[in-house]
């Protein structure tokens, strides 16, 4: 069995791993399949070149929980029970004042943002 696959060190590499899983996109290849087993290994390959070459990174902490509240739907209101009184979570919410530890702690348990993006700086 041979999958002619190849290390992604480039940019050229990149596009032409890119071509070659295109196809398997509209016509995903059964698992354990010769192609299924090159999609997955190609997939691979394209999301480690990715995060190695094209990084995401993590979401500034208010505006994480700015968009969290705008996805579930939430008020000030509603952050009450993880940040403190309404003037709190305004001074929290418009920067005037940090968010604490225990903040964080409520906010990741109670919205289920990633700790990660609650502490970046």
């Amino acid at each position: 069995m041979s999958l002619d696959i190849h290390p992604i060190r480039n940019d050229s590499d990149y596009e032409a791993a890119l071509k070659a899983v295109s196809p398997y996109f509209d016509n995903e290849p059964e698992p354990g399949s010769e192609d299924g087993d090159r999609f997955e290994i190609l997939v691979t390959l394209i999301e480690a070149y990715e995060k190695k070459h094209f990084p995401i990174a993590l979401p500034d902490p208010i505006e994480a929980i700015k968009f969290r509240m705008d996805q579930m739907g939430l008020t000030v209101k509603d952050l009450e029970p993880m940040i403190g009184r309404t003037n709190r979570v305004y001074e929290v919410l418009n920067r005037k004042r940090p968010l604490t530890l225990p903040m964080i702690r409520r906010l990741h348990r109670s919205l289920g943002i990633s700790m990660e993006a609650l502490v970046a700086a």
